[in-house]
């Protein structure tokens, strides 16, 4: 990286006047929330520009180039990899306040955003249209469309309609260059070019900004149902997800939590049944009804068939919300408990999660932590979440998080399925990535940004 000066009275005048005096923040308090994302890393920026255009952002991005000063895009600040943090100071570019739905087009099945739009409230617009737009973070009632695309992510729901990805098909992006381009398209196919749109999806604002969504929407399913099973064993409950999809059932979403999740979370509990169990699955089905029902009733006889002491069914909305209530406030209850708190993010071939997990209290004990593992079984994305009372075991355990990663990657993973690399994981990514893919990665920044003022730190070392 360019050793960046700080930023100079003249080019803050110049800043004001390219975006307008009414979008720069200074105020040192609110720089210091602006600094940090969901996760532990933390930078305060030189000042904030909150953009409500994207002329704005092209404004910004200019001076930029010109003045050789780093910018980093932030939408909702809920990542966990550090991708939104300022690390080399300069300018921190919120797209917060850029969050208006554009469009929903019934008859295209599409829906066009820009990138501040929180999830769920997309989600809740175009279930008014019947329509459905499937990706659903953790964080869906928090995290930003365009923080979605940014680093790919996904949620429950991967396991049948995948990631954010799958359902961008165009977008506008601003290069740091500060030209803009169009890339993708509005239609179900399109193949003129190289996939620009596929490239700047998941690249955590390394590449250029993205300031508007095409996005695929499809029909709202008629019916929903969920069930929980229990299992005396965490393994037999990884082994039941994969007889499920070996056989044919494709859930709209399975989620697990182990036995130190349940712990955690026992109060808001309301079946008896898991004060003993060792796992959980949350299995959901969508579709025509008369079809899930059959459905569900012969993927509760495959949870039965290997082990599970209970299933029971949560037809109705309540108890359904109940369910993803503390399947989501897992995270929250481990980050109160402990005063370290990390998370990884990674994913294994669905045939060896039952190989990984079960590995998992032998690597806590060998490097003094404690693991709470939950995540989207359906796909073998597993949140290794680790904690420990005592802060300084922290390089011990960042021992055991380097053999877990290795082991994920002997077994034919990846050591993020979401979160994306940012600053957190970048020391890692050699693990992963061949010399000759980082630099071909490299060279494809620079062709992008040759003074290297966007988002700088990420990603690479």
């Amino acid at each position: 990286m360019p050793a960046y000066t700080p930023l100079s009275s003249d080019t803050i005048i110049k800043i004001k006047e390219a975006v307008g005096p009414d979008a720069v923040i200074r105020d040192p308090d609110k720089l210091i929330e602006f600094g940090k994302d969901a996760a532990e890393d933390a930078c305060t920026p030189e000042l904030v520009v909150e953009a409500t255009t994207a002329r704005q952002v092209q404004a910004l991005l200019r001076l930029a180039n010109e003045h050789s000063f780093p910018v980093t895009p932030r939408g909702l600040g809920t990542g966990l990899a550090g991708g939104s943090v300022p690390l080399c100071g300069g300018v921190l570019l919120s797209l917060a306040k850029m969050n208006r739905i554009l469009a929903i087009e019934e008859g295209n099945l599409i829906a066009v955003t820009e990138p501040g739009v929180v999830t769920l409230d997309l989600q809740n617009a175009v279930k008014e249209k019947r329509l459905f737009y499937p990706p659903d973070p953790a964080s869906l009632d928090t995290c930003s469309i365009g923080g979605n695309a940014a680093t790919n992510a996904g949620g429950p729901a991967c396991v049948k309609y995948g990631t954010t990805r799958d359902y961008v098909l165009g977008l506008d992006a601003v290069l740091p260059s500060g030209e803009m381009i169009e890339a993708g398209v509005r239609t179900r196919k399109g193949v003129v070019g190289y996939d620009l749109r596929h490239l700047l999806l998941g690249s955590e604002g390394t590449l250029g900004v993205i300031t508007k969504l095409i996005l695929k929407l499809i029909p709202l399913p008629p019916a929903l149902t969920t069930m929980v099973a229990f299992f005396p064993r965490l393994t037999g409950a990884m082994e039941t997800v994969t007889a499920m999809l070996t056989r044919g059932h494709v859930p709209c979403a399975v989620e697990f939590l182990d036995d130190r999740c349940l712990e955690i979370t026992g109060d808001l509990l309301p079946f008896q049944e898991a004060r003993a169990a060792k796992a959980m699955l949350i299995i959901e089905t969508d579709g025509v009804q008369e079809i899930i029902e059959g459905q569900m009733e012969a993927i509760g006889a495959i949870c039965l068939e290997l082990g599970a002491t209970d299933v029971i069914m949560a037809p109705d909305s309540l108890k359904r919300a109940r369910m993803w209530e503390i399947r989501r406030a897992v995270s929250l209850r481990i980050e109160e408990s402990y005063p370290l708190y990390l998370h990884e993010d990674v994913v294994v071939p669905i045939g060896r999660i039952a190989e990984l997990v079960g590995g998992l209290r032998e690597l806590e004990e060998a490097h003094g932590m404690t693991i709470y593992a939950f995540g989207h079984a359906g796909d073998g994305n597993i949140h290794v979440n680790i904690a420990a009372e005592d802060p300084g075991r922290r390089p011990r355990i960042e021992e055991g998080i380097e053999i877990l990663l290795r082991r994920v990657l002997s077994m034919g993973g990846t050591i993020s399925g979401e979160h994306g690399i940012g600053i957190a994981k970048k020391r890692f990514l050699p693990l992963e990535l061949s010399a000759e893919s980082i630099r071909i990665q490299k060279a494809i920044k620079e062709i992008f940004d040759p003074r290297h003022i966007l988002n700088p730190g990420k990603i690479f070392i």
